[in-house]
């Protein structure tokens, strides 16, 4: 059964979602992502996927305030990413509550840097964001090519001992036209062992069951949930 994890996407403190990472597509959902996120755990999901939009955009951390309240106030494993520079970075959000660390143009852009984080934390903490636009890695919130394709980036990083990647296509990231279907099962064909969370285009519940039909096992969701596209009563017996 696949795994379903929710969500929140932060700026300035706010619940928000972007159409294809641009800032000047944005979408308030919440004023209070603390209320959002106890709303995801009374429904009874176990993970939250909480991006610091504002720290991708500026290269330093802005919301562990806001995850450390969600990690006292509820029992989500919460995967945070966003703003990630540094090893300190790491210590940062690991100390706040994170359960992992999702990183990824530090990974291309300071590869020993990232490396000190697997030595130190172990990659069983970290989740790769291997995020692609026409199967090449696109890094920086997803401003620019790392002259990479997906594929081989993953291949390098799996080389690392990195079990689990979320894999966003930024075509179909904020667009509800469904997901990345046929990328994700070239991923898994080639990675078996992956586990690899789908991200991006989520549209309703027949998008999640074709993605539960397929070797994927997880998928990030966000904007069909806030636009009542995707109903909790539809997800419940996936949960």
């Amino acid at each position: 059964m696949i795994d379903l994890i929710p969500a929140i996407d932060l700026i300035e403190g706010k619940c928000v979602r972007l159409i294809k990472g641009d800032f000047k597509y944005k979408t308030v959902y919440s004023s209070d992502p603390v209320d959002m996120a106890m709303k995801f755990y009374d429904y009874g999901f176990t993970r939250l996927h909480l991006v610091d939009l504002d720290g991708a955009e500026r290269g330093r951390l802005k919301h562990l305030k806001i995850m450390e309240r969600i990690a006292v106030k509820t029992g989500l494993q919460i995967d945070f990413g966003g703003g990630v520079q540094n090893l300190s970075d790491v210590h940062s959000i690991i100390n706040a509550g994170a359960f992992m660390v999702c990183i990824g143009s530090m990974a291309v852009k300071d590869e020993k840097e990232f490396d000190k984080v697997l030595e130190h934390f172990g990659p069983q903490r970290i989740i790769l964001a291997a995020d692609t636009k026409d199967d090449e890695l696109v890094i920086s919130g997803w401003k620019e090519s790392a002259g990479v394709s997906v594929f081989n980036f993953i291949d390098k990083m799996t080389a690392k001992n990195i079990g689990s990647i979320l894999c966003t296509d930024v075509n179909k990231d904020g667009m509800l036209g469904g997901t990345a279907l046929s990328l994700y099962e070239r991923i898994m064909e080639r990675f078996p062992e992956l586990y690899l969370i789908a991200s991006g285009g989520v549209s309703n519940i027949s998008d999640i069951e074709m993605l539960e039909k397929s070797p994927v096992p997880a998928v990030v969701f966000g904007k069909a949930f806030y636009e009542g596209k995707l109903k909790i009563e539809e997800l419940k017996h996936l949960l």
